[in-house]
């Protein structure tokens, strides 16, 4: 006989469960985001700077960090980070910290590749806007600030856009970290009731919907002709 399936499983209980760990998603994804964005940029900044060792840092940092695979980078802030801020701050042993260092691996990782989105992104304005600037009298910081930046990001958009689907679709990765995010309790719930196809065929079709989403926005920016 084939296999029946009984979507009964996804009780209200079960969606609570469920919704729980889709903010956990979310919010690994929001914060990833913010701080990538941040620490991105002035990565950016250091790559495209005349002063030598900023330029081999943020060199050194984004090829490192892009070498390596995202899971590898979770278990070593998931092995380091607790110990780390357990030996600092006293905490005591029971603390749990493993939120805290997914988030800390998933921002400098994304960083990594926010880095070479802003790069190119600031490379993509024209040289005439940089002359502008100095003509004016600012210097790097305030040129890019001011105006190259501004420009710079809204031709970005569509790519940041993409690079957030594939972050929130690497949230699931957390797994490593023992911390339960949609996926992962989807995962739990369908295992513990027997009916783990049903639940990942239901996580998978709300991972589609979300990131589908997205890239529909991602299309509309790109006719509206922001990038």
């Amino acid at each position: 006989m084939g296999y029946r399936f009984d979507f009964n499983v996804i009780t209200p209980a079960a969606l609570h469960v469920l919704a729980d760990g889709m903010l956990i998603s979310l919010k690994i994804t929001a914060v990833a985001i913010a701080f990538g964005i941040v620490w991105g940029t002035l990565l950016a900044m250091m790559r495209l700077s005349r002063l030598k060792p900023l330029q081999w840092f943020a060199l050194s940092y984004i090829t490192l960090l892009r070498s390596v695979p995202l899971v590898m980078v979770l278990l070593w802030f998931f092995l380091i980070v607790p110990q780390l801020l357990q030996s600092v701050f006293h905490l005591s042993g029971a603390a749990d910290l493993r939120m805290i260092s997914a988030l800390i691996a998933f921002s400098l990782f994304e960083a990594a590749y926010y880095a070479e989105i802003i790069r190119a992104g600031i490379n993509s304005v024209a040289r005439g806007q940089f002359n502008a600037a100095s003509a004016l009298g600012l210097n790097f910081v305030q040129a890019m600030r001011l105006i190259i930046l501004p420009q710079a990001f809204r031709n970005m958009i569509p790519l940041l856009l993409t690079q957030a689907i594939v972050l929130f679709q690497d949230t699931s990765l957390v797994y490593v970290s023992a911390l339960a995010d949609f996926f992962g309790r989807a995962y739990i719930i369908g295992e513990r009731d027997g009916r783990l196809i049903e639940l990942l065929l239901l996580a998978g079709a709300v991972y589609f919907v979300i990131c589908f989403g997205i890239s529909l926005l991602v299309k509309q920016c790109r006719k509206r002709g922001v990038a």
